[in-house]
Protein backbone atom coordinates (compact mmCIF):
# COMPACT_ATOMS: atom_id res chain seq x y z
CA UNK A 1 0.00 0.00 0.00
CA UNK A 2 1.31 3.42 -0.96
CA UNK A 3 1.55 5.71 2.07
CA UNK A 4 0.01 8.45 -0.04
CA UNK A 5 -3.18 6.41 -0.08
CA UNK A 6 -3.44 6.79 3.70
CA UNK A 7 -2.84 10.54 3.50
CA UNK A 8 -5.46 10.92 0.78
CA UNK A 9 -7.95 8.69 2.56
CA UNK A 10 -7.64 10.63 5.83
CA UNK A 11 -8.16 13.94 4.03
CA UNK A 12 -11.28 12.72 2.22
CA UNK A 13 -12.67 11.14 5.41
CA UNK A 14 -12.17 14.33 7.40
CA UNK A 15 -13.45 16.70 4.69
CA UNK A 16 -16.30 14.36 3.65
CA UNK A 17 -15.95 15.82 0.19
CA UNK A 18 -13.59 14.90 -2.66
CA UNK A 19 -13.33 18.46 -3.92
CA UNK A 20 -12.47 20.00 -0.55
CA UNK A 21 -9.97 17.21 0.15
CA UNK A 22 -8.31 17.87 -3.25
CA UNK A 23 -7.91 21.54 -2.38
CA UNK A 24 -6.45 20.61 1.01
CA UNK A 25 -3.99 18.22 -0.64
CA UNK A 26 -3.11 20.64 -3.47
CA UNK A 27 -4.05 18.14 -6.19
CA UNK A 28 -6.87 18.02 -8.69
CA UNK A 29 -10.05 16.06 -8.02
CA UNK A 30 -9.87 13.28 -10.68
CA UNK A 31 -6.48 11.89 -9.52
CA UNK A 32 -7.71 11.94 -5.92
CA UNK A 33 -10.83 10.01 -6.89
CA UNK A 34 -8.68 7.42 -8.68
CA UNK A 35 -6.41 7.08 -5.62
CA UNK A 36 -9.39 6.38 -3.35
CA UNK A 37 -10.78 3.83 -5.82
CA UNK A 38 -7.38 2.12 -6.01
CA UNK A 39 -7.27 1.95 -2.20
CA UNK A 40 -10.73 0.39 -2.03
CA UNK A 41 -9.81 -2.09 -4.77
CA UNK A 42 -6.61 -3.02 -2.93
CA UNK A 43 -8.44 -3.55 0.36
CA UNK A 44 -11.41 -5.23 -1.29
CA UNK A 45 -13.93 -3.18 0.72
CA UNK A 46 -16.07 -0.08 0.38
CA UNK A 47 -14.69 2.78 2.46
CA UNK A 48 -17.09 5.52 1.36
CA UNK A 49 -20.72 5.90 0.39
CA UNK A 50 -21.21 8.60 -2.22
CA UNK A 51 -23.90 11.15 -1.32
CA UNK A 52 -25.26 14.27 -3.05
CA UNK A 53 -23.19 16.42 -0.71
CA UNK A 54 -20.00 14.39 -0.89
CA UNK A 55 -19.05 11.13 0.82
CA UNK A 56 -19.72 9.36 4.10
CA UNK A 57 -17.63 6.65 5.69
CA UNK A 58 -18.96 3.10 5.81
CA UNK A 59 -18.58 1.21 9.09
CA UNK A 60 -15.52 -0.43 7.56
CA UNK A 61 -14.24 3.00 6.58
CA UNK A 62 -14.68 4.23 10.17
CA UNK A 63 -12.48 1.39 11.41
CA UNK A 64 -9.90 1.99 8.70
CA UNK A 65 -9.80 5.72 9.52
CA UNK A 66 -8.79 4.93 13.11
CA UNK A 67 -6.05 2.59 11.93
CA UNK A 68 -4.89 5.00 9.22
CA UNK A 69 -4.55 7.81 11.76
CA UNK A 70 -2.53 5.53 14.05
CA UNK A 71 -0.23 4.55 11.19
CA UNK A 72 0.14 8.17 10.07
CA UNK A 73 0.97 9.22 13.63
CA UNK A 74 3.61 6.49 13.93
CA UNK A 75 5.17 7.57 10.65
CA UNK A 76 5.31 11.18 11.82
CA UNK A 77 6.90 10.09 15.10
CA UNK A 78 9.43 7.91 13.30
CA UNK A 79 10.28 10.76 10.94
CA UNK A 80 10.69 13.22 13.79
CA UNK A 81 12.80 10.83 15.87
CA UNK A 82 15.00 10.03 12.88
CA UNK A 83 15.52 13.73 12.20
CA UNK A 84 16.32 14.33 15.88
CA UNK A 85 18.83 11.47 15.84
CA UNK A 86 20.39 12.94 12.70
CA UNK A 87 20.90 16.20 14.58
CA UNK A 88 22.37 14.42 17.61
CA UNK A 89 19.29 15.11 19.74
CA UNK A 90 18.11 11.53 20.23
CA UNK A 91 19.78 8.23 20.98
CA UNK A 92 22.04 6.68 23.61
CA UNK A 93 25.53 7.56 24.78
CA UNK A 94 27.52 5.01 26.77
CA UNK A 95 30.13 6.99 28.71
CA UNK A 96 33.01 5.58 30.77
CA UNK A 97 34.50 7.50 33.69
CA UNK A 98 37.29 6.97 36.16
CA UNK A 99 38.99 9.03 38.84
CA UNK A 100 38.42 12.46 40.30
CA UNK A 101 36.70 13.93 37.24
CA UNK A 102 33.46 12.24 38.27
CA UNK A 103 33.50 14.20 41.54
CA UNK A 104 32.62 17.53 39.99
CA UNK A 105 33.54 18.41 36.41
CA UNK A 106 31.98 15.46 34.56
CA UNK A 107 28.60 15.62 36.39
CA UNK A 108 28.34 19.33 35.60
CA UNK A 109 29.19 18.71 31.96
CA UNK A 110 26.62 15.89 31.76
CA UNK A 111 24.00 18.11 33.37
CA UNK A 112 24.65 20.86 30.79
CA UNK A 113 24.35 18.27 28.00
CA UNK A 114 21.11 16.85 29.41
CA UNK A 115 19.53 20.31 29.53
CA UNK A 116 20.21 20.80 25.82
CA UNK A 117 19.54 17.19 24.76
CA UNK A 118 16.86 15.85 27.13
CA UNK A 119 15.90 12.96 24.84
CA UNK A 120 19.39 11.44 24.77
CA UNK A 121 19.85 8.54 27.18
CA UNK A 122 23.22 8.68 28.97
CA UNK A 123 24.52 5.45 30.51
CA UNK A 124 27.62 5.65 32.74
CA UNK A 125 30.24 2.93 33.17
CA UNK A 126 33.25 2.81 35.51
CA UNK A 127 36.41 1.81 33.61
CA UNK A 128 40.10 2.58 33.93
CA UNK A 129 42.09 3.95 31.00
CA UNK A 130 42.99 0.62 29.39
CA UNK A 131 39.44 -0.68 29.81
CA UNK A 132 38.05 2.47 28.20
CA UNK A 133 40.29 2.16 25.16
CA UNK A 134 39.43 -1.52 24.73
CA UNK A 135 35.71 -0.79 25.08
CA UNK A 136 35.93 2.05 22.55
CA UNK A 137 37.69 -0.12 19.99
CA UNK A 138 35.09 -2.85 20.55
CA UNK A 139 32.30 -0.22 20.21
CA UNK A 140 30.88 -1.02 23.64
CA UNK A 141 31.05 2.62 24.73
CA UNK A 142 30.71 5.92 22.88
CA UNK A 143 33.32 7.90 24.78
CA UNK A 144 35.33 8.00 27.98
CA UNK A 145 36.91 10.49 30.35
CA UNK A 146 40.46 10.14 31.59
CA UNK A 147 43.75 11.90 32.26
CA UNK A 148 47.37 11.77 31.08
CA UNK A 149 46.61 10.20 27.73
CA UNK A 150 49.17 8.82 25.32
CA UNK A 151 48.57 8.55 21.54
CA UNK A 152 46.63 5.40 20.67
CA UNK A 153 45.84 4.29 17.08
CA UNK A 154 42.16 4.78 16.31
CA UNK A 155 41.51 6.93 19.40
CA UNK A 156 41.04 10.71 19.35
CA UNK A 157 40.64 13.07 22.28
CA UNK A 158 39.10 16.41 23.22
CA UNK A 159 40.44 18.42 26.16
CA UNK A 160 37.82 19.20 28.79
CA UNK A 161 39.90 21.15 31.27
CA UNK A 162 43.35 21.63 32.78
CA UNK A 163 43.32 21.71 36.56
CA UNK A 164 45.75 23.03 39.11
CA UNK A 165 47.28 20.67 41.66
CA UNK A 166 46.63 20.85 45.38
CA UNK A 167 48.17 19.21 48.42
CA UNK A 168 45.84 17.06 50.52
CA UNK A 169 47.25 17.03 54.05
CA UNK A 170 46.08 16.08 57.52
CA UNK A 171 45.03 19.15 59.53
CA UNK A 172 47.32 18.08 62.39
CA UNK A 173 50.41 18.44 60.21
CA UNK A 174 52.18 21.78 60.86
CA UNK A 175 52.38 22.41 57.10
CA UNK A 176 48.58 22.49 56.94
CA UNK A 177 48.66 25.90 58.66
CA UNK A 178 50.53 27.48 55.73
CA UNK A 179 48.57 29.36 53.05
CA UNK A 180 50.59 27.54 50.38
CA UNK A 181 53.21 24.78 50.44
CA UNK A 182 56.29 24.19 48.31
CA UNK A 183 57.06 20.74 46.96
CA UNK A 184 60.56 20.90 48.45
CA UNK A 185 59.07 21.10 51.94
CA UNK A 186 57.39 17.71 51.39
CA UNK A 187 60.58 15.72 50.92
CA UNK A 188 60.35 14.10 54.37
CA UNK A 189 56.61 13.37 54.21
CA UNK A 190 55.20 9.95 53.32
CA UNK A 191 53.25 10.10 50.04
CA UNK A 192 50.06 8.26 49.14
CA UNK A 193 50.01 7.64 45.38
CA UNK A 194 47.09 6.78 43.08
CA UNK A 195 45.81 5.26 40.89
CA UNK A 196 47.50 1.90 40.48
CA UNK A 197 47.02 0.15 37.15
CA UNK A 198 47.14 1.92 33.79
CA UNK A 199 50.27 3.92 32.99
CA UNK A 200 51.10 6.70 32.55
CA UNK A 201 49.03 7.71 35.54
CA UNK A 202 48.85 10.36 38.20
CA UNK A 203 51.49 8.36 40.09
CA UNK A 204 53.99 9.15 37.33
CA UNK A 205 52.94 12.80 37.40
CA UNK A 206 53.47 13.07 41.16
CA UNK A 207 56.83 11.30 41.12
CA UNK A 208 58.02 13.39 38.19
CA UNK A 209 57.13 16.68 39.89
CA UNK A 210 58.86 15.62 43.11
CA UNK A 211 61.99 14.68 41.18
CA UNK A 212 61.91 18.06 39.44
CA UNK A 213 61.82 19.59 42.94
CA UNK A 214 64.98 17.66 43.85
CA UNK A 215 63.77 14.57 45.71
CA UNK A 216 62.17 11.17 45.23
CA UNK A 217 58.97 10.83 47.25
CA UNK A 218 58.79 8.42 50.17
CA UNK A 219 55.86 6.22 49.24
CA UNK A 220 53.61 5.17 52.10
CA UNK A 221 50.83 3.55 50.04
CA UNK A 222 49.74 3.07 46.43
CA UNK A 223 45.96 2.81 46.13
CA UNK A 224 43.43 2.41 43.34
CA UNK A 225 41.49 5.66 43.57
CA UNK A 226 41.42 9.17 44.95
CA UNK A 227 38.70 8.50 47.53
CA UNK A 228 40.85 5.81 49.18
CA UNK A 229 43.85 8.13 49.04
CA UNK A 230 42.02 10.97 50.80
CA UNK A 231 40.63 8.61 53.44
CA UNK A 232 44.21 7.55 54.22
CA UNK A 233 45.27 11.19 54.48
CA UNK A 234 42.41 11.67 56.96
CA UNK A 235 43.76 8.74 58.99
CA UNK A 236 47.29 10.16 59.08
CA UNK A 237 48.99 7.76 56.67
CA UNK A 238 50.57 10.54 54.64
CA UNK A 239 49.95 13.28 52.09
CA UNK A 240 48.99 13.25 48.43
CA UNK A 241 48.85 15.55 45.46
CA UNK A 242 45.41 15.84 43.92
CA UNK A 243 43.59 17.69 41.16
CA UNK A 244 41.70 20.84 42.06
CA UNK A 245 38.42 18.99 41.58
CA UNK A 246 39.26 16.62 44.43
CA UNK A 247 38.83 19.42 46.96
CA UNK A 248 35.06 18.76 46.86
CA UNK A 249 35.83 15.67 48.98
CA UNK A 250 35.34 17.10 52.46
CA UNK A 251 36.84 14.38 54.66
CA UNK A 252 37.13 15.17 58.38
CA UNK A 253 40.73 15.98 59.22
CA UNK A 254 41.81 16.75 55.64
CA UNK A 255 42.65 20.21 54.29
CA UNK A 256 43.74 21.24 50.81
CA UNK A 257 46.53 23.72 50.22
CA UNK A 258 47.85 25.32 47.01
CA UNK A 259 51.36 24.40 45.93
CA UNK A 260 53.91 27.20 45.53
CA UNK A 261 56.47 27.70 42.77
CA UNK A 262 55.25 24.86 40.58
CA UNK A 263 56.74 24.35 37.09
CA UNK A 264 54.63 25.06 34.01
CA UNK A 265 53.82 21.37 33.56
CA UNK A 266 52.25 21.13 37.02
CA UNK A 267 48.68 20.87 35.78
CA UNK A 268 46.54 17.81 35.25
CA UNK A 269 44.35 17.44 32.18
CA UNK A 270 40.91 15.88 31.91
CA UNK A 271 40.08 14.75 28.39
CA UNK A 272 37.31 12.97 26.54
CA UNK A 273 38.42 10.06 24.36
CA UNK A 274 36.45 8.57 21.48
CA UNK A 275 36.90 6.56 18.28
CA UNK A 276 38.58 8.67 15.62
CA UNK A 277 36.28 7.25 12.93
CA UNK A 278 33.03 7.87 14.84
CA UNK A 279 31.06 10.32 12.74
CA UNK A 280 27.78 10.05 14.62
CA UNK A 281 25.80 13.28 15.07
CA UNK A 282 25.28 12.35 18.73
CA UNK A 283 29.01 12.26 19.45
CA UNK A 284 29.47 15.52 17.51
CA UNK A 285 26.79 17.15 19.67
CA UNK A 286 28.50 15.99 22.85
CA UNK A 287 31.92 17.20 21.70
CA UNK A 288 30.38 20.57 20.89
CA UNK A 289 28.99 20.68 24.42
CA UNK A 290 32.49 19.99 25.77
CA UNK A 291 33.89 22.90 23.73
CA UNK A 292 31.21 25.23 25.02
CA UNK A 293 31.91 24.03 28.54
CA UNK A 294 35.66 24.53 28.17
CA UNK A 295 35.35 27.97 26.59
CA UNK A 296 32.84 29.31 29.11
CA UNK A 297 34.51 28.81 32.51
CA UNK A 298 32.07 31.16 34.18
CA UNK A 299 29.24 28.76 33.35
CA UNK A 300 30.97 25.62 34.61
CA UNK A 301 30.50 26.05 38.30
CA UNK A 302 27.12 27.60 39.04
Amino acid sequence: MDLRHLKYFIAVAEEKNIGRAAVRLHISQPPLTRQIQQLEDELGVRLFIRTPRGVELTSTGELFLEEARNIHSLIEQATERTQLAGRGKLGRLDIATFGSGILDTIPKLLLAFRKNYPDVKVVLHTMNKNEQIEALLQRRISLGFNRLLTPTPGIASELVTNESLLLAINKNDPLSKASEVSLQSLADHPFILFPTGSRPSFIDKTVGLCQQAGFTPQVSQEVEDVVTAISLVASGFGICLVSETTSVLAFPGVVYRPLAHLPENAHIDLSCIFRADDGSPLLAAFLNEIRNFRESPGKRYP
